[in-house]
């Protein structure tokens, strides 16, 4: 048996593995690249497995990272049963489609240019009909539920507690007789979210294909997530001008528009706040969250129980034609605008981003990861000149991030996650990630429990069935030297992330023992030792 790395291979998007026996061979997600030019260059080369040879695909959940080239594999000959959670298939009935309309449009624009250029004409990757069309290959499965897509294959669909409908797959195969169990993590959600459950415990695996985003950090906790984006909404009004928050349309922005309720019931919101959602696809998204209770977690439930929605809120207006669009950069400020693509490099949001970057009354709030290239993460890395359709734009707006509403594991989460497994692995492979992070949590598995650790590049290939010896295995000790330069400072960082951690721990065990006294005590004393 063999599994070999597509995407999401030392960078975070473009998840796509591949598992291959004598008799099988099938996919893991098909996503989208993201971020730097030269990572979603891969989007338009050639798959390097011939798609009409795989029998099925597994999609761990909706995002377009994880399923944005399922068109593409289907116009290049996939034909086979796509299987996923009922909440994913109608979560990818409204984004793939949205995927290849911006596609579309951002060629058409973009080929205005060439043609009045003279130069050769750009294609989209695949068409609003692609997407529609590869719609009919999904077949859906609840949560817990093994099915069999092949004589040699058994498939578990388990919460991942990421976004609605997010799965962990588990997979046994057997090859000659020997069953092997895999496990991929898909994106593993974060604890305590708003709206969905927490991530499912996984007991077993021989080989374990782990997401590793966060991995060398922590978030933080949803109260302070809550207060802080209330001191932006606050600091923002002071200032005259709009608060602008770029957010993926599934997930991210039910969780604001959830929080900016509970901030409206405990009357901290102004009662004239107006709060916008410009985009359609959120739109759809949050009807679809609306009709999908069953998986909602007991606090949301619990809500509903009540009478309450927590998607209504007073003053909050969708925007759903183009018009409604254009009409909010026409406003003086004072304004919420929520606004897709999260990481800035599509969509509404850079219109948004284009009338008020510009403005120092203005703030741009990210709640979401950035991948590196993006624009998102350009102007969290302090860029003051940006480009947004063909214009430069001077950056003079406040630039705030809260990273409490990621929808990720972060490396507590992780580590947490997989010390529950009663079983030891043979080998876990680290996708989804930086190669710092990457390799920080690396370390961090070796040192506290034991299991060698793989970080596969780009379409690297294992041979599961060799003896574990001879693998060809990344030690997670060996750091690549671009990525960390300097000793010295990787050693500070490492230092403050593990206090951090040990930080964290001390913080959660104290107050669910109601050491109350005591923690107080302990943070005033660690905060007297370090700042004096």
């Amino acid at each position: 048996m063999k599994i070999s790395f597509h995407g999401a291979a030392r960078t975070v998007t473009g998840s796509f593995f591949v598992v291959e026996t004598d008799t099988v061979r099938f996919g893991v997600d098909c996503g989208l690249f993201q971020g730097k030019s030269s990572v979603k260059e891969r989007n338009y080369q050639p798959f390097r497995v011939e798609p009409s040879d795989l029998d099925f695909l597994v999609l761990t959940h909706a995002h377009i990272d994880h399923s944005g080239l399922i068109p593409k594999l289907f116009v290049q000959g996939f034909k086979g049963p796509i299987y996923c959670t009922f909440a994913t298939a109608d979560l990818a009935a409204i984004l793939l489609p949205d995927s290849a309309y911006i596609q579309e449009m951002e060629v058409e624009r973009k080929n205005r240019k060439l043609t009045r250029a003279g130069k050769p004409l750009l294609t989209p990757i695949y068409t609003i009909e692609d997407a529609h069309r590869c719609l009919e290959l999904f077949q859906p499965y609840g949560y817990d539920e093994i099915f069999k897509p092949a004589p040699d294959v058994e498939i578990r669909l388990r919460d991942a507690g990421h976004i609605l409908g997010s799965s962990i797959v588990e997979a046994w195969v057997t090859e000659n007789g020997q069953k092997t169990k895999l496990v991929f993590s898909g994106d593993l959600g974060n604890v305590r979210q708003r709206i969905i459950k927490d991530p499912t415990r996984i007991e077993s695996a021989e080989y374990i294909i782990l997401e590793s985003t966060y991995g060398d950090r922590l978030h933080q906790a949803n109260t302070t997530r809550m207060d802080r984006l209330l001191e932006a909404i606050e600091y923002t009004r002071r200032k005259g001008g709009n608060l602008i928050i770029p957010a993926f349309a599934v997930e991210r922005t039910q969780d604001l528009i959830y929080d900016l309720n509970l901030l409206n019931k405990q009357g901290k919101l102004p009662k004239d706040q107006k709060v916008y959602i410009d985009s359609p696809l959120a739109i759809a998204a949050t009807e679809v969250f609306k009709r999908s209770a069953e998986f909602y977690d007991n606090e949301t439930r619990q809500l509903l129980m009540e009478g309450a929605d927590p998607f209504r809120l007073p003053n909050l207006e969708y925007s759903r034609t183009r018009e409604d669009s254009v009409a909010l950069n026409e406003s003086a400020g004072g304004n919420i605008i929520i606004s897709a693509s999260g990481m800035c490099d599509a969509g509404r949001i850079k219109h948004h981003l284009k009338h008020n970057l510009w403005r120092p009354d203005s703030t741009i709030l990210f709640v979401g990861y950035q991948a590196i290239g993006t624009l998102g993460r350009r102007l969290l890395d302090g860029e003051k000149l940006v480009r947004i359709h063909g214009e430069q734009v001077a950056v003079k707006a406040d630039i705030v991030q809260i990273d409490g509403y990621s929808a990720h594991a972060d490396q507590a989460v992780i580590m947490a996650w997989l010390k529950r497994f009663t079983v030891r692995p043979k080998m876990i492979f680290l996708v989804h990630g930086e190669e710092q992070a990457q390799f920080t949590l690396a370390q961090l598995i070796a040192d506290e429990l034991g299991v060698p650790v793989s970080i596969p590049d780009w379409l690297d290939e294992f041979d599961l069935s060799s003896p574990q010896e001879e693998q060809s295995v990344i030690q997670p000790c060996e750091f690549n030297p671009e990525v960390f330069s300097k000793k010295r400072e990787l050693e500070a960082e490492e230092a403050y992330l593990q206090f951090r951690l040990d930080m964290n721990r001390h913080f959660q065990s104290s107050l669910e023992a109601g050491q109350y006294d005591e923690l107080i005590r302990s943070l005033n004393a660690a905060r007297k030792v370090i700042l004096g």
